[in-house]
């Protein structure tokens, strides 16, 4: 929960600098001993605003892209990154804290072992390439149906909405209704519908979390 907090507050200043990350991913989220979180890897990183810039598609690693970028979007904004943050938010909820960050920074740095990566948290979406990586997204309870405008995306080509394949309670037992309900939110196919990260800080699932 702490994570996902400061993972949400580094977004949410990103966003309000108009910055996005476009390749958040657990390799790019640095941890100390302290439990600070920070952002790191800004390669991809572009700022955006008005007037409104074209962007590749060719960004963010395959397992945290959104399907709005997989089906060839390049006028996209902040909900690219939210839908990696619940990426992320997903793989850390099967796999506790070991599901965050793979360096350290600071004093107290703390780098990963490849013990503590191979049992850190499932990808949601493992997807081999961008055709089985948007079947591995209609499998899952994301809302497709309910996103007219992707048939006009530039490489579109149609996917069988297939009927969700498990409940969210099954795909992350660990995490309660709150978390559960913030997650579908952050994973919804279409941006439009996507939560800010404003949005995510003020939603239930904070009510009881004392920040630090």
């Amino acid at each position: 929960q702490s994570f996902m907090y400061q993972l949400l507050k580094g977004l949410a200043f990103c966003h309000s600098r108009n910055v996005l990350h476009r390749d958040l991913k657990p390799q790019n989220l640095l941890i100390n001993r302290n439990g600070e979180l920070k952002l790191a890897d800004f390669g991809l990183a572009r700022a955006f605003g008005i007037p409104v810039r074209c962007y590749s598609a060719e960004v963010v690693t395959l397992w945290y892209r959104p399907p709005d970028v997989l089906f060839g979007a390049k006028l996209y904004s902040t909900s690219i990154d939210m839908w990696s943050a619940g990426c992320i938010f997903a793989g850390s909820a099967t796999g506790g804290c070991r599901g965050w960050g793979c360096r350290g920074w600071g004093r107290g740095a703390h780098s990963l072992s490849s013990l503590e990566l191979a049992n850190a948290g499932r990808p949601l979406f493992p997807g081999n390439d961008v055709d089985d990586q948007l079947k591995r997204i209609f499998r899952y309870p994301s809302g497709a149906e309910q996103w007219p405008a992707m048939a006009k995306l530039p490489d579109y080509k149609p996917y069988p909405m297939y009927p969700a394949t498990t409940s969210l309670v099954n795909v992350v037992p660990k995490l309660n209704a709150t978390g559960r309900d913030l997650l579908q939110n952050l994973l919804k196919c279409n941006p439009v519908q996507r939560i800010s990260a404003e949005e995510a800080l003020q939603h239930p699932y904070f009510t009881d979390f004392c920040p630090p």
